[in-house]
């Protein structure tokens, strides 16, 4: 009940989170997309995990530490907190500003919300640190403390919706079974052709899982067609440096593994093995 009608309070926020979001995506796409490096470390390609779920704990947590020994009357340990709440949270945000590069639809929209509350909860905290060394009353940065602590809550809570609800950022194999049965390909219902073009990605059926094949010389790579990203085809994207690109995003998976090369991706691509029998093409995943 009350998860519903937070989710409808997010949503209507759309009137002016829908014209921002698309604005500021805009800007932040070219820019990741120009140091395609530094989206990756900070996409966590190379943690195979999501950086910024990683880090998010840290400035909530430390806020949190923050404003209770501002309660409990211990200043001088509540302002270095500050400042290491301040630091975590601007990891915490560049990380999710690389992720953003790469959302679209209500997941952006939802993301917009979120990343407008964490970087008022960042403003605040920097008044917050800043008024603390002025050395007068404290009555006012600590009353900023509180609040930025209350807006972070928030903010984590949309946050989640993105990640939980919407599925932004997690890897779209999660629950698909290894199997180890050869089955049977087929192309729109019929037995794939004996001879597969060179180099291009096509499409296949295998059960109820649907593949990107590619022939490389006499070997048929494999890898299953739902981007772990975000779910685009990579069945409709091409083959660069011996890997598959999805149209989507861009991330691109060895053929020869699978393994995520370049992100958004996160997450290594479902790997199935292929051969030629007397009843046609079968196929099984293998890791």
């Amino acid at each position: 009940m009350i998860g519903r009608y937070l989710a409808r309070l997010i949503d209507a926020q759309a009137v002016w989170a829908r014209p921002l979001g698309d604005a500021v995506h805009g800007v932040v796409h070219a820019l990741f997309h120009a140091i395609t490096p530094v989206r990756d470390l900070l996409n966590g390609r190379w943690l195979s995990h999501p950086l910024h779920g990683a880090i998010t704990d840290i400035p909530i947590g430390a806020l949190l530490v923050a404003v209770v020994l501002d309660l409990v009357g211990q200043p001088a340990a509540a302002d270095v907190v500050i400042v290491v709440t301040i630091l975590a949270m601007g990891a915490s945000i560049v990380t999710g500003l690389a992720d953003y590069a790469d959302t679209d639809g209500t997941a952006r929209v939802r993301a917009t919300v979120h990343a407008t509350l964490m970087l008022s909860t960042q403003v605040l905290l920097v008044l917050s640190a800043i008024l603390r060394g002025g050395g007068g009353d404290r009555g006012l940065p600590v009353a900023l403390a509180v609040v930025a602590l209350g807006i972070v809550t928030a903010g984590a809570y949309v946050g989640g919706d993105v990640a939980y609800a919407l599925g932004n950022m997690v890897n779209r194999h999660a629950w698909r079974g290894s199997g180890g049965k050869w089955i049977r390909l087929e192309l729109d219902g019929a037995t794939l052709p004996a001879d597969l073009p060179e180099g291009v990605p096509t499409k296949a059926k295998l059960g109820i899982n649907t593949l990107a094949l590619v022939r490389v010389g006499d070997r048929v790579h494999a890898l299953h067609d739902t981007c772990a990203h975000a779910g685009g085809p990579l069945s409709g994207g091409r083959v660069v440096d011996g890997c598959l690109e999805c149209p989507w995003h861009g991330s691109r998976f060895r053929l020869e593994d699978g393994h995520v090369v370049h992100g958004p991706a996160v997450y290594d691509q479902p790997v199935y093995e292929v051969r030629s029998g007397d009843g046609g093409w079968e196929g099984r995943r293998i890791r």
